[in-house]
């Protein structure tokens, strides 16, 4: 079976160019724990804005926006994000990586047409 690749090197790959941060969103972007191991596998920093429900922020701005309640500029409003840099050793993340390639791989297809 063919291996296909994680989104991050699908993006390396179309782009040609190298990935140089990860910028998160949404509810599992809250665990800070998560956003480490995301940044030690991937090899490459983590950033988490202030307000994780971007989407939300950015429909209630468009809104504002639309009836004239925003007169300033709004990124003024994004309050300070958190980065995360990876820490862990390569040969460990490519370890861990390898593993959790192999779990994809091995949960294709799995269920069987009855």
């Amino acid at each position: 079976m063919r291996e296909q690749p994680d989104l991050l090197d699908a993006m390396r790959k179309d782009s040609g160019d190298p990935v140089h941060e990860l910028r998160v969103d949404g509810g599992a972007a809250a665990n800070g724990d998560l956003m480490q191991f995301q940044a030690d596998i991937l090899g490459v920093p983590v950033v988490r804005p202030a307000v994780t429900e971007t989407t939300a922020l950015g429909a209630a701005y468009l809104a504002g926006l639309g009836v004239g309640f925003w007169r300033r500029d709004l990124d003024a409003n994004a309050g300070k994000e958190s980065r995360f840099e990876p820490k862990m050793p390569a040969s460990q993340a490519r370890s861990l990586r390898e593993r959790w390639n192999e779990a994809v791989s091995r949960s294709r297809n799995w269920e069987s047409a009855g």
